[in-house]
């Protein structure tokens, strides 16, 4: 109980006795009841004991909580034929949704108060993502897509889900939320996003998609794509979405428009199909390859893709669906998520091996030794692959896009291929966005997002892994051969800073720059500054990209250069202005320095030691990723060991690679 007289009643416990929180006005005036639960705000503001018989009282014994109906759909159908981008549709529905009310409230008291919905915590730059159950609720997705099909021209939309536990349950609320409000549903039922992409585009409607990405499984969320696979982001509707679904949440229903029916598709053999048709894979060398599908889409999508082509001999590892990531999080950038992948490709004597996140569009590749490869250099790769495909289709310049923090080389590759580079922000609805404008075949993320543009300017996974394997198989070199041509540089990986001002500290690191000659800065998010020409001698050129994080208080630092000790030297020197340290220490790379830059907070037991004392060998840019596996926290260097610079755990590096696993060590206890 509070001043505005809200408690909330549940089944705590077995015990018979009712249950109540104490509760803060903002958690009171905010506060939404769980499934099962009832939310009580008492008439007219009185006050009521602490005595919880009495505030029982307040309610009726006899009422239970009602569920909101769904509606009915029809058996599921075959897939049909096969959807194409010129003008297939969506099969006609032929179940109507019985309709009902988000909850059905027995006094108008029940109902949340207007006003007090507020659904910005969830709802991110390009979608929504929050723990399910708790911050994503059915109810909740369930007025998301009552919102999104109001938001929609023509209201046909697909919808599908992952394989998270939660992901049924709020698949069928997006439905339901969507039916009320008169669209015609297809339920794509289980989905990678980039197979949700594919039905997109070949129906021209629009999609949403269940998923959390690489999130751990207790997160889920949605993200949703106009027709043709189009993505919505908070500046193109989806801020408007989020205001109508707190609309509905405040009014406590959803009322019918229109007659919404819902039906059953399968998309898995068109999605198939339309990546076999953007490239062919030739069948003179058969390739092993590894699949690490982490118990997630990839086990969905893999078979149907891979797994039918007779030059592929597809070895499987994790493929069963499991929500809970039985073996390890499905987060490929993580170098403690590829150890299993890592194993098997030697194990297996594979040619390859092929990470996926937990929605399946986000590839990472491995090499026959088993050492992941840069995502620029794959973005490389298969620049120079499309465009050479779109200039033997007799497209004269075509244009390909990197975001800002992608390696140097990314451009020379596409500018050697007879292609435009052109350069992006860090995002991927501003990639997607850029890619339209230019009408640019194909784009690329240092995060390992890969775009094309025959693909509905949609990112896939699968569609990268192929081109990587069609490359592969078109040469008698092996992977490591294959890519290292794309991979000149040295580079830094990104390295985040916690800094009390950000634009203070950038602004003074652009103060020290502008004295250095033949310097070029721009302000394309953050500060870019590039200090490479032929005409220097090769210690000289180099380039950093300063931007700040859209969410946190971080700053994040890529740098690269044409030598190893020129990027440490420039790294070493930023990071030191950005903590407000001597450069002069900085660029002698004393321990003291290597503990600021690679820590948001310092470590008091012991010193840190140079970058490389811990004996892990392992790419830069992996380096610059790896986090505690226990807390999340960033990693210092010590001797024969890395130590979190969050709870100053301990892990240690075998045979050069780091043991990143949870539970094994326990935090210094305090004092």
């Amino acid at each position: 109980m509070y001043e505005d007289s809200t408690a909330v009643l549940g089944p705590l416990s077995r015990l018979s006795e009712p249950h109540a929180y104490d509760l803060c006005r903002e958690h009171a005036t905010r506060l939404t009841a769980p499934r099962g639960w009832e939310l009580l705000r008492v008439p007219g503001g009185e006050q009521v004991s602490d005595d919880l018989v009495a505030l029982a009282d307040a309610v009726d014994p006899r009422r239970e909580p009602a569920s909101p109906a769904s509606p009915s759909t029809s058996a599921p159908s075959s897939s049909g034929s096969r959807g194409t981008p010129g003008g297939a549709r969506l099969p006609p529905a032929t179940c109507m949704s019985s309709g009902a009310r988000m909850t059905e409230p027995s006094t108008p008291q029940s109902a949340p108060a207007a006003g007090r919905h507020d659904l910005s915590g969830i709802v991110k730059t390009n979608d929504v993502r929050g723990v399910a159950g708790v911050e994503l609720t059915a109810e909740i997705a369930r007025a998301l897509g009552a919102a999104f099909a109001d938001f929609l021209a023509a209201p046909e939309l697909i919808v599908a889900h992952d394989m998270r536990l939660s992901s049924p349950e709020l698949s069928r609320a997006v439905i339901e939320g969507a039916v009320r409000r008169g669209a015609i549903v297809a339920d794509a039922g289980l989905s990678s996003t980039d197979q949700l992409y594919a039905a997109s585009g070949l129906h021209r409607a629009a999609g949403a998609m269940v998923t959390a990405s690489h999130n751990p499984g207790p997160d889920n969320g949605l993200k949703l794509c106009l027709p043709g696979a189009r993505p919505v982001g908070r500046d193109s509707g989806l801020d408007e979405i989020r205001r109508r679904a707190e609309a509905y949440l405040d009014a406590g229903e959803i009322p019918v428009h229109g007659e919404g029916r819902s039906e059953a598709i399968d998309t898995l053999e068109d999605y198939a199909a339309t990546l076999h048709d953007l490239v062919t894979i030739p069948g003179d060398r058969t390739l092993r390859v590894v699949v690490d599908a982490a118990s997630a889409m990839a086990g969905h999508t893999a078979p149907a893709v891979l797994g039918v082509l007779p030059q592929i001999k597809l070895i499987e590892l994790h493929f069963e669906l499991d929500g809970t990531f039985p073996h390890h999080p499905a987060d490929p950038l993580r170098l403690e998520n590829l150890h299993d992948l890592q194993e098997a490709v030697v194990r297996e004597g594979a040619d390859l091996g092929l990470a996926f996140d937990g929605d399946a569009d986000r590839c990472v590749v491995l090499d026959e030794n088993g050492v992941p490869v840069k995502p620029s250099a794959i973005t490389a790769l298969i620049a120079q692959r499309e465009i050479a495909r779109a200039r033997a289709a007799g497209q004269e310049r075509p244009a390909v896009v990197a975001n800002l923090v992608s390696s140097r080389h990314v451009g020379e590759a596409v500018l050697a291929a007879g292609g435009e580079p052109v350069r992006s922000p860090v995002g991927h609805s501003l990639i997607k966005a850029i890619m339209a404008e230019r009408d640019a075949v194909f784009g690329g993320e240092h995060s390992a997002h890969y775009y094309f543009r025959d693909f509905f300017f949609a990112d896939s996974g699968m569609l990268a892994a192929l081109h990587v394997l069609a490359a592969l198989a078109e040469s008698d070199a092996p992977t490591s051969a294959l890519v290292a041509a794309h991979d000149p540089y040295s580079a830094s990986g990104e390295i985040n800073s916690r800094v009390a001002d950000a634009e203070a500290a950038r602004e003074l690191v652009r103060e020290h720059v502008s004295s250095v000659p033949g310097a070029l800065t721009d302000d394309l998010d953050g500060l870019t500054v590039q200090h490479w020409d032929e005409d220097l001698p090769e210690e000289d050129r180099w380039w950093f990209s300063l931007r700040s994080s859209h969410t946190e208080p971080l700053l994040r630092l890529n740098v690269e250069a044409q030598r190893e000790t020129t990027m440490a030297r420039i790294r070493d020197e930023i990071l030191a202005l950005v903590h407000n340290e001597d450069v002069e220490t900085a660029a002698s790379g004393t321990p003291e320095l290597q503990e600021t830059a690679t820590a948001a907070v310092a470590v008091e037991d012991g010193p840190a030691l140079p970058s490389g004392a811990s004996g892990a060998d392992v790419p830069s840019w992996v380096r610059a990723i790896l986090r505690c596996p226990d807390c999340g926290g960033e990693l210092r260097d010590v001797h024969q060991a890395m130590q979190c610079t969050a709870c100053a755990r301990v892990h240690p590096v075998e045979g050069g690679i780091p043991v990143l696993i949870a539970g094994r060590h326990d935090a210094p206890s305090e004092g």
